[in-house]
């Protein structure tokens, strides 16, 4: 249902867009967090001759879930506008 309030326009696609947008960004969240504990852990590693090799491991793979954000979120982007069209 679309309604128009003055110069504001409410679409109202129901409870689904919600639940679909907040289940994305929790996913994205999530992966940020990860990506935090790689870099951090990494760097320790990094202090320690021995433990080098496994952090940059650690760096190699915290870049490559960096990768994965435009992706979590693009993904999100497009489920939400094909409910949406399937709302209209």
């Amino acid at each position: 249902m679309i309604q128009r309030n003055g110069p504001e326009l409410d679409i109202d696609i129901g409870n689904k867009h919600l639940v679909i947008q907040r289940r994305y960004e929790a996913l994205g969240a999530f992966n940020d967090l990860l990506i935090a504990i790689w870099f951090l852990i990494g760097s320790f590693f990094f202090l320690n001759d021995a433990l080098m090799e496994s952090g940059t491991w650690l760096f190699i793979v915290g870049s490559a879930q960096l990768l994965l954000k435009p992706s979590i979120k693009l993904i999100g982007l497009v489920h939400v506008s094909r409910v949406q069209q399937q709302a209209q």
